[in-house]
């Protein structure tokens, strides 16, 4: 007789191992707030700093890693609460934040509107998209309260509120068909491509960051979570090392031939960029999936290095990526004050850039010492579990069968904010 205990293969909707741990894997964390950071250079115009970011040695850019680790901390939350408070607190915590994520983008419309009133610019204005919200201020709130008006650098928060509202069906099939849910996340990303659906504005254009195609991270994020096991050994691979490298070293001549013209011909470089970012062009997806094979390599898990006051401070951030994107874009939109001026003055730039990454980190330390004082039980639940109750099992001689105790961690609550 076969002993059902025993398989390797999960069920329908059974939960993966993931799910049952409390534990938190710092290169997520870490990961996330070197993204944050590259993305306030990034939004600090004509900034030297922003040569530090990926935008100028690839095709893609902060914003897919930002996407991508959104999934998987999605999943990773969401997935423990299912674990242990059920669907219903899955659907629970997952408006929960989504309606943070909405009122914080409403509040950071409201705060760029009041900084550039101060500044008294109308360039300012017209560059961060707040005009209509003097010129127009009941229009352009009620349409921001539908996330069809936005100011420059907040796009990406209400694609996580739409993302965050429908997680919760989203998890439910992952767990009973991943690769299905995936392959229709696939084809609805190669369908916005293919006839150019886009999500309308206001008071014109289109959504920055089409949710249409940008789900496509996300799902990603969330199936690697569940069923990313299936793909492991190939990622680990050399081939897989190889080609990635490849693709990255040929990105990377491409991208740096638009400033370097003798290095690749101007025809080809006009041909390629820009790249098609609002839609995640595939030349896009394939660099960071490329860098995130790389990368997997060389920050093994339980890697030393994530312990260096730099990476610290890295995941200080990444562990409140909310507020910390928040802080960026208004440090970004004050660094184009007149006072700063910073166009033709790289040591500006320079003390800018590091002031706000400084700024980012500290406040990141402060969110996480208040945090600490007022849930000392939830770090305790993770740093006390002893590993003998981790792989401990108890025969149930009632029913004949094995017990994890895995299965009773799950009461602590989850340590990952999606």
């Amino acid at each position: 007789m076969h002993d059902r205990t025993h398989t390797s293969k999960r069920l329908i909707g059974e939960a993966p191992p993931e799910f049952r741990s409390t534990g938190r894997d710092p290169r997520i964390d870490v990961c996330r707030g070197i993204a944050l950071w590259w993305i306030f250079l990034d939004h600090v115009p004509n900034n030297v700093g922003s040569w530090l970011t990926l935008r100028n040695y690839g095709f893609c850019d902060a914003a897919e890693i930002f996407m991508f680790i959104s999934g998987v901390t999605c999943a990773l939350a969401y997935g423990r609460a299912r674990q242990r408070d059920g669907w219903r607190g899955v659907i629970g915590r997952s408006l929960r934040r989504g309606w943070d994520i909405y009122a914080a983008f409403l509040l950071l419309a409201l705060a760029c509107a009041v900084l550039v009133y101060v500044a008294g610019s109308d360039h300012l204005a017209d560059d961060s998209n707040t005009r209509v919200l003097f010129e127009r201020p009941g229009a352009a709130l009620a349409h921001a309260a539908i996330l069809q008006f936005r100011p420059v650098n907040t796009d990406v928060l209400p694609v996580f509120v739409i993302c965050h509202v429908l997680f919760a069906p989203l998890l439910w099939l992952l767990l009973r068909a991943p690769n299905v849910t995936l392959g229709l996340s696939l084809l609805l990303y190669a369908l916005v491509h293919f006839f150019g659906w886009r999500v309308p504005a206001w008071p014109d254009g289109v959504w920055f960051f089409n949710p249409l195609a940008w789900q496509f991270l996300v799902v990603l994020g969330a199936w690697y979570v569940i069923e990313g096991k299936t793909i492991r050994d190939w990622i680990a691979s050399r081939p897989a090392l190889v080609l990635s490298t490849l693709f990255l070293a040929m990105s990377l001549v491409l991208a740096l031939g638009q400033h370097v013209k003798p290095v690749v011909p101007q025809a080809l470089t006009d041909l390629l960029f820009p790249l098609d970012k609002s839609n995640l062009s595939p030349l896009r997806l394939l660099h960071f999936l490329a860098l995130a094979i790389v990368a997997s390599w060389l920050i093994p898990e339980g890697w030393q290095g994530l312990s260096t006051p730099m990476l610290r401070g890295a995941r200080w951030c990444g562990e409140n990526s909310l507020p910390i994107y928040c802080l960026g874009v208004l440090l970004a939109l004050v660094s184009q004050f007149d006072l700063f001026n910073i166009s033709n003055w790289p040591a500006m730039q320079i003390a800018l850039s590091l002031g706000g990454v400084l700024m980012m980190t500290a406040v990141a330390a402060l969110l996480n010492a208040l945090s600490t004082k007022r849930k000392p039980a939830v770090g305790a639940v993770d740093r006390k579990t002893p590993a003998a109750v981790t792989n401990w099992k108890v025969e149930d001689r009632a029913h004949g069968t094995v017990l994890d105790a895995q299965l009773r961690a799950v009461t602590a609550p989850s340590t990952y904010c999606p």
